[in-house]
């Protein structure tokens, strides 16, 4: 590989425009808009290369072919990535099921990695499901799989209900 193959350029949408949008519908439209392309996807995707590929509600799939650029100080992918891919899985399946005006934050974030991703592993899909939906609160679970069902990471959150 020469190093102009190693070169990553981004670009991204102004994040405010979506955080504006998404208040005014409910959560599983706001993420199927962005499913579809009718609403860019937020930075960090872009910024990981990450993206929704799957949609339910209670349920969102995200995919990503890990690259180098993901890579830590000690040549496999960071566990960052498998963590980012859960916490957006599972954060998204709880949105999923939200009302038009409310939102989450993430309040916990309990990630398993079972064994190490490379550029070799190809695509891994993280599937979050919707536990507990509360007032409040919500739980949720989530796992990252490759094409051929290998487990890589696994995963379970807390989520705080913001309301307005």
């Amino acid at each position: 590989m020469s190093e102009e193959d190693r070169r990553v350029t981004i670009s991204w949408e102004d994040p405010r425009r979506l955080a504006e949008a998404g208040r005014e519908m409910s959560g599983f439209e706001f993420l199927q808009k962005i499913v579809s392309g009718e609403l860019p996807r937020p930075p960090l995707a872009s910024l990981m290369d990450f993206q929704i590929v799957e949609l339910e509600e209670g349920r969102a799939v995200f995919a990503v072919h890990p690259a180098e650029y993901h890579y830590n100080p000690i040549g496999v992918v960071h566990g960052g990535l498998a963590a980012t891919l859960l916490d957006s899985a599972m954060g998204c399946a709880v949105h999923s099921m939200l009302p038009s005006g409310s939102g989450y934050t993430t309040l916990e974030l309990k990630v398993n990695f079972i064994r190490a991703m490379t550029a070799e592993t190809g695509r891994v899909r993280a599937e979050g499901k919707l536990i507990h939906l509360g007032g409040r609160t919500a739980t949720a679970e989530g796992r990252v799989i490759d094409e051929s069902g290998k487990l890589y990471a696994h995963a379970t959150t807390t989520c705080l209900i913001l309301r307005q």
